[in-house]
């Protein structure tokens, strides 16, 4: 008995990746599988490229190749004084504390991104 197009035997072929033939389509046809059956998740993939024999393993979500900013102490009291005093940065002093520390606007922004997740755990573990 041949197994009909999305057939629970056929999907379930479909879904290992052993996309067939829909059955009564020309032969040479694309192979297809059902709409229905979504592809892998890309967190399956991202799993299957970190077992790949050969390569390293590499941090999920991570940027471009480029490095960890680590600022210095100054650089730091700068920071941390300006969000005492306001917690969320407006453009004029973030383009004020970049030019002062000599960092780059999205690095401001992503420092006070961090400090303020950091303050509400901070706060969330205090209760």
């Amino acid at each position: 008995m041949e197994k009909g197009p999305f057939s629970v035997e056929w999907l379930a072929q479909s879904s290992r990746g052993e996309a067939r033939e829909t059955p009564g389509s020309p032969e040479g046809s694309p192979l297809q599988t059902p709409p229905s059956v979504p592809a892998d998740s890309a967190r399956q993939r991202e799993a299957a490229e970190r077992r790949s024999p050969g390569l390293e393993a590499v941090s999920v979500g991570a940027a471009s190749g480029r490095p960890r900013t680590k600022f210095s102490a100054a650089q730091l009291q700068e920071l941390e004084r300006s969000f005492r005093e306001q917690r969320y940065i407006g453009a004029g002093e973030k383009r004020r504390l970049a030019a002062a520390l000599n960092l780059s606007q999205s690095q401001i922004k992503t420092w006070f991104q961090n400090r303020r997740m950091k303050f509400k755990r901070q706060t969330q573990d205090a209760r």
